[in-house]
């Protein structure tokens, strides 16, 4: 059963005269439901009774309008229209078809008006074989007319609600509901201010209206999916010829939040563990319902897909290339970010979540561990970089969330990847320690060699340091002489020039090169953390005044499209999850003792008064959160809203990591 509003404007004659508008209330079903239109004395629309399966009997009520603040109802002319379902697409349509100027707004002591009008009666149209009998479904709609200004209100009662207890419930609307929104919004601001302090903390009211509008967008965001995905299952040889067609999986349910109800409605791996961040803050348990889902899409051999495109309806909204799900790929493994900050918590049911969750974490971790294995020992590579196509000026490696950020110029299997050597680092140090906790002694006796191998800072050098860059790097068969150019008929496409690739580091300055201080790797004394807190600081490279660049702007594909339609995402634009990361990191080194803490410290307050700065000035600005902000003026881009990482906006106001 679905409900729809539309609204249409009468002109009258006369600059100040006060438009009349008219809504139009729709009840459509599809023929599995019941609509049964409840008739007054007079032949009006009382309200209409229903029943479906999802929600058991229900009433809708259209109530009398009234002035906006004012309880006296307002005049107002009705009309009704009863027919079977021409289905969805045409509803609009038919509606239009029907309207005509017969009517007339008459209210008491002022001129008629004439209005568009749906003639129609609440007599079934349709009778016989060919109309409810057919089981297409029902069309009502109720169209209410009157001078602006006005507050009307359409109350949705269940069949449960009316019938529970003793005393039949007091109607939900009007003062009613007044009253009991007014008692949720001071409850849900005592409770925002208790957990996130952003008013004891000094911030302005603009700002903390910031904060509440991204938790409630990123709260509305959570859903619950339910059907079946198309999945490549993993052959075991990379790059094999072998056709195999994509299968769906079983049904699988899945509870989870998601980076934009409009745009993205759907569950993504790598985003939902940015987004339990800052739902566990608020709601410990709802976190570890949605941890738990995800956890439960976990197939025989650990995977879990990076993007759930669960049902056909979902399918229908997704692009042809994203819809299947390959089993090879992996995802950064960000859902042990909240894992993390519930081993430090110390909330009993968190514990007990986590004892129960730790035979699929830890087969999780170990699926990635070794599937992404890289060339040599304590590498790791992403599987699933897109191949070396004419058009591509450095072909794309979704799997690790980054998109274009640019990677070895010629895909190879000698590649090693650092972003991914540094979330299995943080996976295998969470993994360990959760393991202790629990009492896990072969888990953490497997575990442990592991994570102190990865954290070993001679390992780290030996695999990603790049003294000639300055930096911890990429390696792979790389050449910056790589260029887009115009070559009629085809476009543009990729020219490699001189010097040809070789085995060397990649000379791509941005995230990727920060990891080792985003994830908290490096010991605060470690030489190598200064040159990253100047690269992170240097307006030449990272440093804008809105946030961390993806890509320094000194970088040869700063700013540069990927093809002739694939403008840039991830090569210059200031994404908030990963500034986020890097707030956290200065936070933590600006609180440790050693040669660079002034200077963390320092960074830290003044890259969050950028990134809080920028995102509260374009939320001003265009009532928005957006996907990415420009690194050049600001100005919100990508898709919006956007409420999904960008809410971390929230976290980093409150000083959160």
């Amino acid at each position: 059963c679905c409900v729809f509003l539309s609204s249409l404007v009468t002109q009258t004659s006369g600059i100040s005269a006060l438009p009349l508008v008219s809504l139009f209330f729709y009840v459509v079903t599809d023929g599995k439901e019941v609509l049964v239109p409840e008739v007054g004395a007079k032949g009006q629309l009382k309200f209409i009774s229903g029943h479906s399966s999802e929600l058991g009997d229900f009433r809708l009520t259209l109530m009398a309008p009234t002035n906006p603040g004012d309880t006296v109802p307002k005049y107002g002319s009705y009309n009704v229209f009863w027919s079977s379902n021409p289905g969805l697409a045409l509803l609009t349509e038919m509606v239009k078809s029907r309207l005509n100027s017969w009517f007339q707004h008459r209210p008491p002591g002022a001129s008629p008006e004439r209005y568009l009008g749906l003639p129609g009666s609440l007599k079934w149209e349709d009778r016989g074989p060919s109309g409810q009998g057919q089981g297409q479904g029902q069309f009502l709609i109720q169209q209410v007319t009157l001078k602006v200004p006005f507050s009307v209100e359409l109350v949705f009662e269940s069949g449960s609600a009316r019938a529970g207890g003793s005393q039949p419930l007091e109607q939900l609307a009007g003062s009613l509901l007044t009253q009991a929104l007014e008692s949720h919004v001071e409850a849900f601001r005592e409770h925002f201010e208790k957990t996130f302090q952003l008013k004891k903390k000094g911030l302005s009211p603009e700002e903390q209206a910031l904060g509440q509008a991204a938790l409630s967008g990123l709260l509305g965001g959570i859903g619950y999916f339910y059907g079946q995905g198309l999945v490549l299952a993993d052959m075991g040889v990379e790059g094999s010829e072998q056709k195999v067609d994509p299968a769906l999986f079983p049904p699988v349910p899945l509870f989870t939040a998601v980076p934009s109800r409009s745009f993205f409605p759907r569950g993504f791996l790598w985003d939902e563990g940015f987004h339990q961040l800052v739902v566990q803050r608020w709601d410990p348990r709802l976190t570890r319902e949605v941890l738990g889902h995800w956890l439960g899409l976990l197939n025989a051999d650990g995977w879990i897909g990076r993007e759930q495109v669960l049902g056909d309806e979902a399918r229908a909204r997704v692009p042809p290339e994203f819809l299947v799900q390959r089993a090879a790929h992996a995802n950064p493994p960000t859902l042990l970010l909240p894992v993390a900050h519930m081993l430090k918590g110390g909330d009993p049911a968190d514990f007990a979540f986590l004892r129960r969750a730790f035979p699929r974490l830890h087969a999780w971790f170990s699926w990635l561990h070794k599937s992404q294995a890289g060339p040599v020992p304590l590498s790791y590579r992403w599987r699933g970089r897109d191949p070396a196509l004419p058009t591509l000026l450095n072909p794309k490696t979704l799997p690790s969330g980054l998109d274009d950020y640019p990677r070895a110029s010629h895909p190879s299997a000698s590649e090693r990847h650092l972003d991914l050597r540094c979330w299995v680092a943080l996976g295998a140090r969470v993994l360990v320690q959760l393991a202790e906790q629990l009492g896990e002694a072969e888990a953490a006796a497997e575990l442990g060699p592991l994570a102190a191998s990865l954290e070993a800072e001679e390992s780290l050098d030996e695999l990603h340091w790049a003294a000639e860059l300055g930096v911890f790097a990429d390696f792979g068969n790389h050449t910056r002489a790589v260029h887009l150019k115009p070559r009629p008929p085809q476009g543009l496409v990729r020219v490699v020039g001189r010097p040809h690739p070789r085995l060397q580091y990649v000379d791509a300055l941005g995230y990727v090169s920060l990891f080792p201080m985003l994830l908290r790797l490096l010991d605060p004394n470690s030489p190598r953390l200064g040159p990253l807190l100047d690269i992170l600081a240097d307006s030449r490279h990272l440093w804008s005044p809105f946030g961390l660049r993806s890509l320094a702007a000194s970088s040869p594909f700063y700013g540069q499209h990927n093809s002739e339609h694939d403008p840039p995402y991830w090569r210059g634009a200031v994404w908030l999850n990963v500034n986020y990361l890097a707030l956290g990191a200065l936070y933590h080194y600006g609180h440790l003792e050693g040669p660079h803490q002034a200077r963390a410290a320092k960074l830290h307050s003044e890259l969050r008064d950028n990134v809080v700065g920028n995102v509260w000035r374009q939320y001003q600005t265009t009532g928005f959160l957006w996907e990415q902000y420009s690194d050049r003026d600001g100005r919100g881009m990508g898709c919006r809203p956007f409420q999904g990482w960008t809410s971390l906006v929230l976290l980093a106001m409150a000083e959160d990591y």
